[in-house]
């Protein structure tokens, strides 16, 4: 019994060995299937679909991982890019500044050179009436120096006493003429010593603000360095999520290979399809499955007519040939079929007869046609709706083959598509609304929308029941 004990435990744990290293691994497993379509070759559909949709789900983890990166890098290249132009913006100022005290010192120099003009000049003067004053002051001392007897021998005693007076008042005013001159030069010195000072202090200004600019300017050079490897970051991150998706998507084309059916699917193969593009576009797979029971009855019903008439768009019955009008807008929708026809037989190798290609029959409303028919395949796409709005190409897209409405697989994702640009996530009424009639809906179309939700909810209980 022991034995038998150890034996199992070595087979569980031969079992476990590979789903643990797949675990350790997935980014090789992944890759490998990216790289190659024959890497399921010794899997089961079902076993090959679960790992598909593992590495579809792992892209998707990195992808939304390298988007938040990304977010990051860009708020750290904004906050570098609004740094530089902080600095660039404080250097420019720095040196209007430096510019404005060199243009003040420049000023202050020729000032100052003015000013000892004036002081030289006024040296001049003072000297020039030190010289008068002694001059006065010698004649005063002769004229003192005079004995009365020569005076009085002279015989003029009124002029001696009027030249001693005369020379006294010149005297006082050569002193007073010297003092102002001797205050003029003081103050010209002091104006000078002050414009001297002030220049100084500009000089010094000017200094710190050229260290400033130098500071900012090599500051500045250092966050563009920055600012480059970031945006190189950046741009290695979008390339990586870029990947990412790409790998992503072609993961989720193989899952859809593997979940294309050619004819009207069963419950179970519409749940995994629609399923499947719940998971592309965020549309409830009940919703999906609602709308594509209420357009075609998943597929069973893809029209009930024939285009014969390219120029008038009118067909026939398909059952009976009897005669129906209006079958597909001749001018609208008739160029956009037939070339769509076109592209699908070439693209997967096809003959489809665009004239026996089953399309939705004209509404008759009061016994008249109203509108026209033309709609195609399990999702009813109107042609000009499929190509003009692209949900075409947005498949093509997806599942990297040429689109086809007629298709089970590309019919329901191009539904969840359209569904998902109609806002289907957050209002799933007024999206079966616009689907079923544009923006031109009607109190007398609200029965569309409330059928689509109550098949919605039903199915919805069904999956529940079967544990989906």
């Amino acid at each position: 019994m022991k034995r038998f004990y150890t034996i199992a435990f070595l087979s569980l744990l031969f079992f476990l060995v590979p789903v643990f290293m797949y675990a350790d691994d997935l980014s090789t497993t992944c890759q490998q299937l990216s790289d190659s379509n024959n890497s399921c070759q010794n899997l089961s559909s079902a076993d090959c679909r679960a790992l598909l949709e593992k590495c579809a789900a792992y892209y998707d983890s990195q992808s939304a991982s390298i988007a938040q990166d990304i977010t990051k890098t860009t708020q750290q290249k904004n906050t570098l890019q609004n740094q530089v132009a902080s600095l660039k913006k404080k250097i420019t100022g720095l040196q209007d500044q430096i510019n404005q005290g060199t243009l003040m010192v420049k000023d202050l120099s020729s000032q100052i050179g003015d000013t000892q003009v004036s002081i030289d000049k006024t040296a001049q003067k003072i000297e020039q009436s030190q010289t008068q004053i002694a001059t006065i002051l010698q004649s005063i001392y002769q004229e003192d120096q005079k004995p009365s007897f020569q005076i009085l021998f002279e015989g003029n005693l009124a002029n001696y006493f009027s030249n001693v007076v005369y020379l006294e008042n010149l005297n006082y005013k050569v002193s007073d003429l010297l003092d102002s001159t001797k205050n003029l030069q003081a103050y010209l010195q002091n104006q000078k010593v002050k414009m001297d000072t002030e220049k100084g202090k500009l000089q010094n200004t000017i200094k710190v603000q050229s260290l400033q600019s130098i500071s900012l300017a090599e500051n500045k050079k250092q966050q563009e360095g920055y600012l480059q490897l970031t945006e190189a970051q950046y741009q290695q991150q979008v390339q990586s999520k870029a990947d990412a998706d790409k790998k992503a998507a072609g993961i989720r084309a193989r899952i859809f290979d593997l979940l294309g059916v050619s004819n009207a699917p069963t419950f179970g193969q519409a749940y995994a399809i629609a399923k499947y593009v719940s998971s592309v576009t965020g549309v409830r797979a009940a919703f999906i499955l609602a709308v594509l029971t209420q357009e075609s009855n998943l597929g069973k019903n893809v029209g009930q007519c024939y285009i014969k008439n390219t120029q008038t768009g009118d067909g026939v019955k398909i059952k009976t040939g009897a005669f129906s009008p209006k079958t597909m807008s001749p001018t609208r929708d008739i160029p956009v079929f037939l070339n769509l026809i076109s592209q699908i037989n070439q693209g997967k190798g096809l003959a489809r007869d665009p004239l026996a290609t089953p399309v939705s029959c004209v509404i008759y409303y009061n016994g008249a046609p109203y509108g026209w028919g033309g709609a195609m395949g399990p999702a009813q796409f109107i042609p000009s709706t499929w190509v003009n709005l692209g949900f075409g190409a947005k498949v093509t897209a997806i599942t990297g083959k040429v689109a086809d409405p007629w298709d089970i697989s590309d019919a329901f994702l191009a539904n969840g598509l359209y569904l998902q640009a109609l806002g289907a996530q957050s209002n799933e009424f007024n999206a079966a609304m616009k689907y079923y009639c544009g923006g031109n809906c009607s109190k007398y179309d609200r029965f569309y929308g409330n059928s689509v939700i109550n098949i919605a909810n039903q199915y919805e209980s069904d999956i529940a029941a079967i544990g989906g």
